[in-house]
C-alpha cells in the first residue's frame, strides 16, 4: 500500500528533523485539546496531544472528500471536509501551501484522498473547539487504499490505548492532566466500530 508520503519514521529535511505522521481518525483528533511546543526555539515543532495517548505533530488520513470551498480575493485558499469511518476532518490549504493547495483545487468531489498534513487547535471566543489539519499533500487513492488506512490507523490507536493502559505511553501524564475524564474505552470502541465499516 502506497502510505501518501507519511513518513515511518522521522526524516531529516534541510538540516532539521520531520516529525512521523500519525494515523489518527477523525472522531479522535475533533476531540483534542491540548497543543504545546517541545522547547524555546521558534522553529521547534508544535504537538497537538492526542487523547489517547501520543503526542502528535503531523497526521496521516484517508477518507472520502466530500466538499471543498475556495475563499478569499487576494489570499486565496482552500477549505474541504474529508470524511472516515468515524466523523469529519477539516482540511485547509493556502498560500503558504502553493502545491497543496494547487493539489486540492485540482480534485473533483467526491473522491477519496490521502492527506499529510499538521492538526492544530483552535478555541472559539464561546469555549467551543475547533482542530483542522493545514495540508502538506492531497492525492486521489482508490477504495482499497482507504481500507487499508482503516485497518492501520486501527492498528495504530489500540497501540496507543493499550500503552496508555499499562503506562508506557511517553504523555502519560500529560494526558492524565489534560484529559482528566478521558475514558480509554471510548476510542478502542471507535476503532472496531471503524473496521466493521470496511472489507478487507
Amino acid at each position: 500500500m502506497s502510505n501518501g508520503g507519511a513518513p515511518s519514521q522521522a526524516k531529516r529535511d534541510g538540516g532539521f528533523e520531520r516529525e512521523p505522521a500519525r494515523r489518527v481518525f477523525a472522531a479522535e483528533l475533533r476531540e483534542c485539546r491540548y497543543q504545546f511546543r517541545e522547547g524555546d526555539d521558534e522553529k521547534s515543532p508544535t504537538f497537538v496531544l492526542l487523547p489517547s495517548g501520543e503526542r502528535c505533530n503531523r497526521v496521516f488520513l484517508v477518507g472520502t472528500l466530500t466538499e471543498k470551498q475556495r475563499q478569499g480575493d487576494q489570499n486565496i485558499f482552500y477549505r474541504g471536509r474529508v470524511v472516515d469511518p468515524t466523523g469529519t476532518f477539516f482540511v485547509m490549504a493556502g498560500s503558504y501551501q502553493p502545491e497543496a493547495m494547487q493539489q486540492l483545487a485540482k480534485i473533483d468531489t467526491p473522491a477519496f484522498v490521502a492527506v499529510v498534513g499538521k492538526p492544530s487547535i483552535y478555541q472559539t471566543p464561546d469555549g467551543a473547539f475547533l482542530v483542522s489539519v493545514r495540508v502538506e499533500s492531497i492525492t486521489v487513492v482508490d477504495r482499497e487504499t482507504r481500507d487499508l488506512w482503516v485497518l492501520d490507523a486501527a492498528r495504530s490507536t489500540l497501540d496507543r490505548i493499550d500503552a496508555l493502559a499499562q503506562g508506557t505511553a511517553p504523555d502519560a501524564p500529560r494526558i492524565k492532566e489534560h484529559y482528566p475524564a478521558l475514558d480509554p474505552a471510548t476510542f478502542r470502541k471507535m476503532a472496531y466500530e471503524a473496521l466493521a465499516q470496511i472489507k478487507i
